[in-house]
């Protein structure tokens, strides 16, 4: 068996037990040969077993058998509260059902691939050695230019990544769709055991943190979008309030940058901003100076 089998089977097991909570071999064996995950072959027990080696190695998810002989996650916090690995099951999901649903491939429409990704895994490495990269980087509109960054994390923002990194000076976020080179240099750096890279971001939308000072937000989505933002909500601090005849009032602690700015104006049509004043009058001004630009 090749690499990809077994990381298509090792992902299926994980995906089935978590979808159906407990399964005992039997049942396990016939969905496996329903859904045709090995050409319709069943699940020796043998393999299952070697497939539970390779999720623990993989994901560190114990599978174990309760006294019914039902299989199960022993420990499902081990992906539910990490988000590298829920990122790395679902990528290697979707990886997987992608390749073999070939045939239907102009009925899978997909996003552009984020930009700057060939620079990931040097940087990555960096991070987990703490070494410096030497970058080099050239901002919109700016002449290009080369330096020495300790590289702390990266994040995925609106189909571009980002690096979070110490530049001599202070904490910066650089994209890497600007970045035309990077290099891991021999010098090692310190990194404070006390640094959160998701504290750093936590009171921002997205990965711009230019200081913007703290507001309490209070918005009133109508209709269809009160359940959007109620699914996906726009910040960890979100908090429903108040549902009456057709709206909900939702409001959030976050330091509202232009990120956050341009996500509610993506969403005018059914959401309104109803404090702080300071951020209805920012939005109003954005919107009267497109209309100046646009007449007609």
């Amino acid at each position: 068996m090749n690499t990809g089998q077994q990381f298509k089977h090792s992902v299926w097991i994980v995906n089935v037990l978590r979808k159906y909570g407990k399964l005992t071999l039997s049942d396990m064996n016939e969905l496996w040969v329903a859904e045709e995950v090995a050409e319709g072959n069943p699940l020796p027990r043998s393999s299952f077993n070697k497939y539970r080696d390779d999720i623990l190695d993989m994901f560190g998810l114990v599978i174990e058998c309760d006294k019914k002989y039902r299989y199960f996650i022993s420990n499902p916090n081990e992906i539910e509260g990490d988000q590298t690995k829920q990122w790395q099951l679902s990528a290697l999901t979707t990886g997987l059902t992608l390749r073999e649903s070939s045939a239907i491939k102009d009925s899978i429409i997909l996003e552009d691939v984020p930009a700057g990704y060939e620079f990931l895994p040097v940087i990555l490495q960096a991070i987990r050695q703490t070494r410096t990269i030497t970058m080099g980087y050239q901002k919109f509109g700016c002449e290009p230019y080369t330096k020495p960054v300790d590289p702390y994390a990266v994040k995925l923002f609106r189909q571009r990544w980002y690096m979070l990194a110490d530049n001599h000076e202070r904490m910066s976020v650089y994209s890497l769709d600007r970045m035309f080179s990077a290099k891991i240099t021999d010098t090692r750096f310190r990194r404070s055991a006390s640094f959160s890279p998701a504290g750093y971001f936590a009171e921002y939308f997205g990965t711009m943190t230019d200081g913007t000072p703290m507001e309490h937000v209070v918005l009133k989505a109508y209709g269809k979008m009160a359940n959007l933002i109620r699914t996906l909500p726009l910040h960890a601090s979100q908090q429903e309030h108040e549902s009456g005849d057709g709206y909900t009032i939702f409001s959030l602690d976050i330091r509202p940058t232009i990120d956050f700015i341009s996500e509610l104006m993506s969403k005018a049509d059914g959401l309104d901003v109803l404090a702080p004043a300071t951020l209805k009058a920012r939005i109003r001004q954005i919107m009267k100076s497109a209309l100046e630009r646009n007449p007609e």
